[in-house]
């Protein structure tokens, strides 16, 4: 399988190294525009075309394409990737693309060329969530009446206005917020926002916590809270806290925490759940979703998150910055 990577920021370093490993796949290509990254990368991957332009991936018979540019670009990358015949599989970090409008036109594109699309929302590969996501299948909590989802870093606590920084990652929802509407799609189905509720504390300061409601066709109702100026959370957190008839259930990043009524509390740590990997590059997760896009793309199979569920993201997402006024 014949691979290409486009972007060669951290996460295009990180998906190119894992891709090298894994037997079945072969990366030929890499695309990158800044002159002074490329003359690294050459040193790094000294058998691998690299361009500084989409478009001249084209001809490399390549099976799969990954993006990892920055969100904003996202949308001309896929497009060019599809019209330009470079592949029909597609790989894209999260999020699919910088507005609900974009991600409805790569939707179509990716149904009109076909291949195998997904995006990278990296959480539903944590040993932890996976673990949740088969306790809610297999009725541990019966009926879901309540869920509390939050996102949280501390990487612009302190700070009082927007930075270049913040801007480029576009914006708290974008950069990690979209990961806690991710986990409740996935865990919940689709989901309205009540924008009658949602609000941007402290007038538009890069210290806002966004709060905002959801609900299912089912009648279920939780809350969001997105910052990234929370102190104490050297690293991103996301979390969600699920009432049932039976029970709660906790989840994070590090451990599934399940209390059923009137039984003892059960804890389990990513260390319990078989979090190995055969190649470990800065999270575990970061081999499985790579293992699984390629076992898709080699079965032909579709797989989620695919553009259509990411595009309900991109959705959501509007509808909370619509409302707050926000840029993100």
């Amino acid at each position: 399988m014949k691979v290409a990577v486009v972007g060669m920021g951290k996460m295009g370093i990180v998906h190119s190294c894992v891709l090298h490993v894994i037997p079945e796949v072969e990366v030929v290509g890499l695309c990158e525009k800044s002159r002074l990254v490329r003359r690294f990368v050459k040193k790094i991957f000294t058998k691998v075309d690299i361009v500084d332009d989409v478009e001249k991936l084209a001809g490399l018979g390549l099976d799969a394409v990954y993006v990892t540019t920055p969100i904003p670009s996202h949308y001309q990358i896929i497009k060019a990737i599809y019209t330009k015949k470079v592949a029909r599989n597609v790989f894209v970090e999260k999020t699919l693309s910088n507005s609900y409008e974009e991600a409805t036109e790569l939707c179509s594109l990716a149904r009109r060329y076909g291949g195998v699309n997904m995006v990278g929302y990296l959480r539903r590969f944590y040993v932890t969530f996976r673990k949740a996501k088969e306790l809610l299948l297999g009725g541990a909590l019966g009926e879901l009446l309540s869920f509390d989802v939050h996102a949280f870093s501390s990487d612009f606590f302190g700070m009082k206005q927007e930075t270049p920084s913040s801007s480029a990652r576009g914006g708290v929802l974008r950069d990690l917020g979209c990961h806690a509407l991710d986990l409740a799609l996935w865990y919940f189905g689709d989901l309205k926002i009540e924008l009658d509720s949602a609000k941007s504390l402290n007038s538009g300061s890069q210290n806002d916590i966004l709060r905002f409601r959801g609900s299912s066709p089912t009648g279920l109702t939780g809350s969001f809270q997105v910052s990234w100026c929370i102190e104490g959370f050297r690293m991103p957190e996301v979390g969600i806290s699920i009432v049932g008839a039976k029970g709660r259930l906790e989840v994070n990043d590090d451990l599934v925490r399940f209390s059923p009524n009137r039984r003892r509390e059960s804890v389990l740590y990513r260390h319990d759940l078989n979090d190995n990997v055969p190649f470990w590059l800065g999270l575990p997760e970061y081999y499985r979703e790579d293992v699984h896009f390629v076992e898709a793309v080699t079965l032909a199979t579709r797989i989620e998150p695919d553009f259509a569920s990411a595009s309900k993201i991109d959705k959501m997402i509007a509808q909370v910055e619509k409302l707050g006024g926000l840029n993100g």
